[in-house]
């Protein structure tokens, strides 16, 4: 369990590692480490989640849910410098990082903290949550993550949510439905999923 990168401490030695990256046509600098998700690049699904989200009619801050060391809150807090973006994950170090890439990158607009999903998230009038989710810590975390962010957006706020088709969409769109009354496919890229519900 400690070598997960959804581990709170994880237990694989420390060797970070610091690259350039582009998103949303902009560059950003992103230091990352052993025992957090994707370090050697920003993952394909985060790419495609956030070449797709378009930013809701309401107004308000989004939350990145397990936002590892940062390249989703992080790229939409500077696309979007009238909003705060909250970003939360369970791992202390990708924290660590994610406070670290704001600094690096000069993004401000950010409120980063270490939290069991939503467990130290007080607000609940979000505009938009948005997740690539932990598939590998169980699908009862993955629906747990949409049933909190159904109770903490505002009415109009979105959950937008990449998974893989593999990784359980079905299920995934299944249970979003469920809780929103609908969702669609936003975007669909090489067996990744974008889905998108709005709280009415």
């Amino acid at each position: 369990m400690k070598n997960h990168y959804y581990s709170e401490t994880p237990g694989t030695e420390s060797k970070r590692e610091t690259w350039e990256f582009e998103l949303k046509g902009g560059k950003f600098k992103f230091t990352t480490d052993s025992g957090v998700f994707s370090k050697k690049e920003v993952d394909f699904g985060s790419r495609v989640l956030i070449d797709s989200f378009i930013p809701p009619e309401v107004p308000g801050d989004y939350i990145d849910v397990g936002c590892g060391y940062g390249p989703i809150g992080l790229s939409l807090a500077k696309a979007e410098p009238g909003r705060t973006v909250q970003m939360i994950d369970i791992n202390e170090r990708a924290i660590e990082l994610a406070k670290l890439n704001a600094q690096q990158n000069k993004i401000e607009n950010v409120k980063i903290k270490k939290s069991y999903l939503f467990a130290e998230v007080e607000d609940a009038d979000f505009a938009a949550v948005i997740t690539n989710p932990p598939i590998r810590a169980g699908k009862a975390v993955v629906h747990q993550i949409f049933e909190d962010a159904h109770k903490k957006l505002r009415t109009g706020g979105e959950l937008w949510v990449v998974i893989q088709k593999k990784q359980g969409a079905p299920s995934a769109m299944d249970k979003i439905e469920e809780l929103f009354g609908q969702v669609e496919t936003a975007a669909k890229k090489k067996g990744y999923y974008i889905l998108r519900a709005i709280k009415v």
